[in-house]
């Protein structure tokens, strides 16, 4: 059984638990987001397989989860991103945030989500229990799209696209 990470809102450790169970109670916990940018200034965004156990067939950024107790963010990243994408490139810390937002399935993110950025020019290969789909694509494209199909995209990508912090790393890629 997967573990997390318990933390508390100033992100102080305070325990683990098995994932299901964290994201049925509620609890905040430790998270990542990587985003992913191209040569070009393009975002890889992936779609969330269908059978994913919440927001199945959602358009959202290159990878997400959860580092395992005693595991970097950075370690954890590079393990997911490789699972999920086949890629493997330096990721660096850019923010974090908290966010709670109720999902399907009687499920609750509650989340302080790390943002790890990443360059990388080729075709991802990817894990079709993960993702089912991917594409690169312009940040204003993309906020375009989010505005006006919101449904089509993750809760915590939603987020992410509103923050300045995004909108700094694209300037400087």
């Amino acid at each position: 059984m997967e573990q997390v990470i318990l933390v508390d809102e100033q992100d102080n450790e305070i325990g683990n638990m098995e994932k299901m169970e964290a994201h049925q109670k509620g609890l905040l916990h430790r998270a990542f987001s990587i985003v992913i940018f191209n040569s070009k200034g393009e975002m890889l965004l992936q779609q969330r397989a269908i059978e994913k156990y919440h927001s199945g067939g959602l358009w959202t950024n290159a990878c997400c989860s959860h580092p395992r107790p005693g595991e970097t963010l950075e370690q954890a990243g590079k393990r997911k991103l490789l699972q999920e994408m086949g890629i493997d490139c330096d990721l660096n810390y850019s923010h974090k945030f908290i966010y709670k937002v109720e999902l399907d399935n009687q499920l609750t993110e509650y989340e302080w989500d790390y943002v790890l950025v990443g360059y990388y020019d080729g075709a991802p290969t990817i894990n079709k229990q993960e993702a089912q789909a991917w594409k690169y694509e312009s940040l204003d494209s993309i906020r375009n799209d989010a505005h006006q199909n919101p449904e089509a995209y993750t809760c915590w990508f939603r987020l992410m696209l509103n923050q300045p912090e995004l909108q700094a790393i694209n300037q400087s890629a």
